[in-house]
């Protein structure tokens, strides 16, 4: 098979990785770090919880899948019909996992000798489906299982439910692995037909990072890719209001102290315009709310907040975007109304371009650092290169962003009138 190949480079750190356009209609990602022993390796497809309406030119029209077929998904193909895969990954000696998330499945491994014949377990297995009635009958047992031990879970339950008071129509507010009900719907022909839509080599990419060669990857790829047709796969999602479905929804569960999540519902953005918007939040979300600021100490002061307390940035280009603080309190409603406050005060001129600076110093710092692992470097050419940008797009525009960006960003995304509050309160109470 033949390949093209380009190199994708940061100008600021000296760091460089292989983009590969493989003619199997895989782009293959090769980061060599020097001096690392271990080899981390991802192998993964553009494909997650949120993408269960689809089409194809095999398709036609649009079609729907039921909530929570992704996951199942990835359950299934551990199962291979001659093998246990886990098994052949103990004899490497690697050390194999997976995910699924709102957007994406992969399938990874960690090693820190044979990655050849770990990489040629990992090309193999997730290229050979094998779902019978039989296998896929037995998986619901346990998934179903799955779903109601996460539905015992009050921190998952706080923020899936904020993700209803956010979301009217946008499938990212289901579980990831969908519901009992919806899940009793999946059969071995449905998973069959996501199978090849989703896990065609054209939607997909493999990302090494570590001690590796870059020639052996090829040959690898070489023997054991099976060459796919492009099937220009279309996704859609349904219409979504600016606004929050609701201001405030609460849940009873067995818990010390009430939780909260409060979410500020954002604008979709796609590209480097979203990495863009996603810098400027985790910055303003520190401005806001970190511990650095007078916010944050007088509240914990107050015991209103605790050690738990966090905050992160939830966003997608598949049509979302928010930005989530989430922790324990005696009063969750004194918190969101303190939120609201602080918010108020920094649209009108409460944000501190000293502390910005700081913010923006020690954020720059983590990320460059981030370059020095393995299994991060791995995971940020897999996100990066889904969505059309690269490993390096956040740290550049990091290091170029400038007061007025941060400004303009808030604007954009803390609106009072789009926050919602997810409370879980103890039964008792």
């Amino acid at each position: 098979m033949s390949y093209t190949k380009e190199i994708i480079s940061s100008q600021r750190t000296g760091d460089k990785y292989s983009l590969i356009h493989h003619s199997s209609g895989l782009d293959v990602l090769v980061w060599k770090m020097d001096g690392f022993t271990t080899t981390e390796a991802l192998f993964g497809t553009k494909y997650g919880s949120v993408n269960n309406r689809f089409r194809t030119v095999d398709t036609g029209d649009f079609i729907n899948v039921p909530d929570g077929i992704a996951h199942y998904l990835e359950h299934k193909l551990f199962e291979n019909e001659d093998c246990d895969v886990f098994e052949l990954y103990a004899k490497t000696g690697a050390s194999a996992n997976a995910f699924t998330s709102f957007c994406e499945t992969a399938y990874t491994f960690s090693c820190s000798e044979n990655y050849e014949k770990s990489l040629e377990i990992l090309l193999s297995f997730v290229q050979k489906p094998y779902f019978t009635e039989e296998n896929v009958e037995k998986e619901r047992g346990i998934i179903a299982q799955e779903i109601k031990m996460s539905s015992d879970s009050p921190d998952r339950a706080c923020f899936f439910n904020l993700l209803g008071a956010m979301y009217h129509n946008h499938p990212v507010k289901i579980d990831i692995a969908g519901t009992v009900d919806s899940i009793q719907q999946i059969t071995p022909e449905l998973l069959y037909k996501c199978y090849y839509t989703f896990y065609n080599l054209h939607n997909m990419a493999l990302c090494i990072a570590g001690n590796v060669d870059e020639d052996k990857v090829i040959e690898l790829c070489d023997r054991c890719l099976i060459p796919a047709e492009d099937k220009r796969l279309e996704v859609t999602f349904p219409e979504e209001p600016a606004e929050i479905v609701k201001r405030r929804v609460s849940a009873e569960y067995t818990v010390g102290t009430p939780l909260f999540s409060i979410g500020f519902k954002c604008p979709a953005f796609k590209g480097a315009e979203m990495v863009k918007m996603e810098v400027c939040a985790g910055i303003l979300l520190q401005m806001l709310f970190g511990s650095l600021t007078t916010w944050y100490k007088e509240l914990f002061e107050e015991g209103l907040i605790n050690s738990s307390f966090s905050f992160e940035v939830f966003n997608a280009e598949e049509g979302f975007f928010s930005c989530i603080c989430s922790g324990e309190s005696r009063d969750p409603d004194e918190v969101f109304k303190r939120c609201l406050q602080r918010i108020e005060k920094a649209g009108n001129g409460g944000l501190d371009r000293r502390l910005f600076e700081i913010i923006q110093k020690s954020r720059y710092g983590s990320m460059i650092r981030g370059f020095n692992n393995v299994e991060n470097c791995a995971e940020t050419m897999f996100e990066n290169h889904l969505q059309g940008t690269d490993a390096f797009t956040a740290s550049d525009i990091l290091a170029k962003l400038h007061f007025e960006d941060i400004c303009e960003a808030f604007g954009v995304l803390f609106d009072a009138s789009k926050a919602a509050l997810s409370v879980i309160n103890n039964h008792a109470g």
